[in-house]
């Protein structure tokens, strides 16, 4: 009976030992890691960074201006008697278009014309008694004080008299009249608008960077809405100074055209052109990867995606001009950018030196 239970207390034995062994041999393979797969390189087209000339041509908006304008106002309150103002037509320079009231001016220039006859024989009867010295100096010399004391008197009534009259300052086309005869005029009342247009001008404003090419006798061309023609114009002055709100230049040039459906006041598409710049850098716009601050674009070094900050500059429809952070040599990354990684590894299908519009 004993060696049966030895037995079997052997048998016991053996089993756990060997389920001790299996378990330690099954933690031993779950520790153990499985080796990883290595990354798969994403495969890319590429691009190859050339220099190459680009003429940077942009467009700016505009508008037509006539070469003077004018809001025409009374000088004097008063009423108006004559209206000459012809709506939409060309008048000449110091053309009547306007009268007010002035009969009580000119009772009192006849006054002053009676007064100053009057004054004017005394004058020239103390003259005579002076020569006698029938008067003293001091006595002629008040009436002769008399006579240039009304024909002073004169003058300020015949002053006030030209101010009741409205002409035109210029020669130029007359806008729409705001007012009819018999109306109470003031100084804040707008009789009409004239625009000297046999010369029209045209004002745009340029980018800060440009100022310095903005120089008199440029060439600019310009349309507008409505029109397929393109007009020509000269520049012929620049502000004195960049408006520091927008950071632009104010730029003023002369229309070279004549064209009566011109008018000022017109919106203009001004569109500039510049001198080609031989050695620029420009690249396709899809290989630039937008950020929160900048821009940067995937340099392709050694099979390795590297990313690069740059700073852009001028656009066409499909290129950027890059001005920092690339040179003639590079190679960039066009396509796949949303898979592909900071260093990560990266396969080139092709490598080209022309972008989507086929432009070297």
């Amino acid at each position: 009976m004993k060696t049966v239970a030895s037995t079997g207390s052997l048998a016991i034995l053996l089993t756990l030992t060997t389920l001790t062994a299996c378990g330690d041999k099954k933690d031993k393979n779950a520790a153990a890691p499985a080796p990883k797969a290595a990354a798969a390189a994403v495969k890319v087209d590429g691009f190859l960074v050339t220099t190459q000339a680009f003429a940077e041509n942009i467009e700016v908006p505009g508008s037509v201006i006539a070469n003077e304008t004018t809001v025409i106002n009374p000088e004097i309150s008063g009423r108006l008697t004559y209206l000459n103002v012809a709506e939409g037509r060309t008048v000449a320079k110091g053309t009547l278009l306007a009268k007010l009231y002035d009969a009580d001016l000119q009772a009192q220039l006849k006054k002053l014309e009676v007064q100053l006859k009057i004054a004017q024989t005394n004058e020239g009867r103390s003259a005579q008694l002076l020569k006698i010295e029938g008067i003293s100096k001091a006595d002629y010399d008040a009436s002769l004080l008399n006579v240039n004391t009304i024909k002073a008197d004169m003058e300020i009534v015949r002053t006030g008299i030209v101010r009741t009259e409205i002409r035109a300052p210029f020669s130029g086309k007359l806008g729409l009249k705001n007012i009819s005869p018999g109306a109470y005029v003031t100084p804040s009342t707008i009789i009409a608008v004239i625009n000297q247009v046999g010369q029209l001008k045209l004002d745009f404003t340029v980018p800060e960077k440009y100022s310095a090419q903005m120089k008199n006798g440029k060439v600019v061309h310009f349309s507008y809405e409505g029109s397929d023609k393109l007009y020509t114009a000269k520049i012929s002055a620049t502000e004195s100074s960049v408006t520091e709100a927008t950071r632009s230049l104010m730029v003023r040039s002369l229309i070279q055209d004549s064209d009566e459906r011109l008018v000022p006041g017109t919106f203009a598409k001004v569109r500039l052109s510049f001198d080609p710049d031989p050695n620029a850098i420009l690249i396709p716009t899809q290989a630039i990867v937008p950020q929160a601050r900048g821009k940067k674009i995937v340099l392709y070094k050694s099979g390795i995606a590297k990313f690069v900050d740059v700073t852009t500059s001028s656009r066409d429809s499909a290129r950027v001009q890059v001005i920092e952070g690339l040179k003639a040599g590079d190679t960039i990354v066009t396509t796949g950018l949303l898979s592909v990684r900071p260093d990560s590894k990266i396969q080139l299908n092709k490598v080209v030196n022309t972008d989507s519009t086929g432009k070297k």
